[in-house]
């Protein structure tokens, strides 16, 4: 009798394993959880219903593929959802296809708000059902959290990148997350607003500009002046600290050749100060003139240990070593050989340099290419920063296909804004009235806008 006791609370026990097994589902959430709300905490209870919860959490470089770059880097995520009550598992999701998680994983359930029916997510959508059913899995979906001001939200999150320290840093997140690095030139206070705000949806793809360029040649020639450094720096210093005041994307500041050695670390202190992320200095010294000029007289290349001192004192001079320093080479523009740029590129690399940027003022990529394709085999190897001015047919593909991580677009909001007003003030004195460019030009209420309202 006791033996058929014992029996039977065995097979009764191995019954009630199986059917605890069988209770303990698996539950994929795909989630960014940049700003954490109530939807994410809807979801996860909802999800807790169904079984084991597994976050399928998506990296930096994720997120920047279809939506603005996030506010809080991925391992800061992640130590928020460890705090979360009622999450087993933590699995990384590097991209929206979710195939090589859920193929791991052959969760039970995927749970995901519904507001990716439509949009850039609804491809990720239906390749997930049918994934799910290889393993008779589902998909559950969460009507979309109402009362929920996502870019509220975000816009208070993000006044902490007006932080100096925080916003220099976000350069760095950026090279080591996306593809390439996308810069577009700012002249004033409202070009950065444009820069901060402008984004869109095309072709499923997420585009925004990642950073501001603050040019020496469009500083100059918006006030009135030569690019030959005849604008003085505390004057470039006061324009720009008015366009970080009303943005928060990093900026990478064109200092030409960095002046005298001794005073670059005033400079670097100053940008620093502004939470400037970066700064571009030049080889080239002597009479100062725009590199895309055809005539160069005057001007001469530094000497690779002059200008290896100049990016060490630089780097000595910076508080955080986020504060990128790149080094310019003008080798191409001043009608030196590949063999000379390659050997200043590894030298300026060694000598402390973040980031290697080849200026070349041909029509085609040619000899850029021809400097990333060797300058890739080198020890001293570092990201490469492309600028086609006049190269403009190149595709920032084909930049990236060869090993370029950031490109910058220079001058253009500068060149498209004065043939616009020339154009405006044109017809005004043609006609002797506005009425003509009304529909041309844009209406008091949009610039009003534009302006956030305190």
């Amino acid at each position: 009798m006791v033996q058929v006791i014992l029996i039977f609370s065995k097979i009764y026990q191995g019954k009630f394993f199986i059917d605890s097994y069988e209770k303990k589902k698996i539950i994929y959430v795909p989630m960014g959880a940049d700003i954490i709300h109530s939807g994410h905490l809807n979801i996860i209870n909802k999800a807790k219903k169904y079984g084991e919860i597994v976050i399928g959490l998506f990296t930096d470089s994720a997120i920047a593929e279809y939506k603005t770059f996030p506010l809080i880097n991925y391992s800061q995520r992640l130590d928020i959802m460890k705090n979360i009550k009622g999450i087993s598992k933590i699995m990384k999701q590097d991209t929206w296809d979710y195939t090589n998680n859920l193929n791991k994983l052959k969760p039970n359930y995927v749970i995901h708000g519904d507001d990716w029916k439509i949009g850039i997510q609804k491809k990720t959508r239906l390749k997930v059902i049918k994934l799910l059913k290889k393993w008779k899995g589902q998909l559950i979906e969460v009507p979309y959290t109402k009362k929920i001001n996502i870019k509220e939200n975000r816009k208070n999150v993000k006044s902490i990148f007006h932080n100096p320290e925080t916003r220099v840093s976000r350069l760095s997140r950026l090279i080591g997350s996306k593809k390439i690095v996308r810069f577009i030139e700012s002249h004033n206070p409202l070009t950065g607003l444009m820069i901060e705000n402008l984004k869109i949806n095309y072709k499923n793809e997420y585009r925004e500009f990642d950073g501001i360029w603050s040019s020496s040649l469009t500083d100059s020639a918006s006030n009135g002046k030569p690019d030959n450094q005849s604008l003085e720096l505390s004057t470039r210093i006061s324009n720009l600290n008015s366009v970080v005041e009303v943005t928060s994307k990093p900026v990478l500041f064109d200092a030409d050749n960095g002046g005298r050695p001794e005073h670059l670390p005033y400079t670097i202190k100053n940008l620093e100060r502004l939470g400037v992320s970066a700064i571009a200095i030049e080889d080239k010294i002597g009479l100062k003139s725009n590199s895309l000029f055809k005539d160069q007289k005057g001007a001469n290349q530094d000497s690779i240990k002059n200008f290896c001192n100049k990016i060490k004192i630089a780097c000595n001079s910076r508080r955080s070593e986020d504060f990128l320093i790149v080094a310019r080479i003008e080798s191409f523009i001043l009608g030196k050989n590949l063999n000379d740029a390659i050997k200043r590129a590894e030298n300026y690399s060694k000598a402390g340099a973040d980031l290697i940027l080849i200026h070349s003022k041909k029509d085609t990529p040619k000899e850029i290419f021809s400097f990333a394709s060797k300058f890739k085999k080198c020890k001293y190897f570092k990201p490469m920063v492309a600028v086609p001015s006049t190269y403009s047919k190149v595709t920032e593909k084909q930049l990236i296909q060869n090993g370029f991580k950031v490109v910058i677009y220079a001058n253009h909001l500068l060149r498209a804004a004065y043939p616009a007003m020339e154009k405006t003030a044109l017809s005004i004195l043609r006609n002797l009235r506005s009425s003509e460019v009304e529909k041309e030009i844009i209406s008091i209420k949009k610039i009003l806008n534009i302006i956030p309202q305190q």
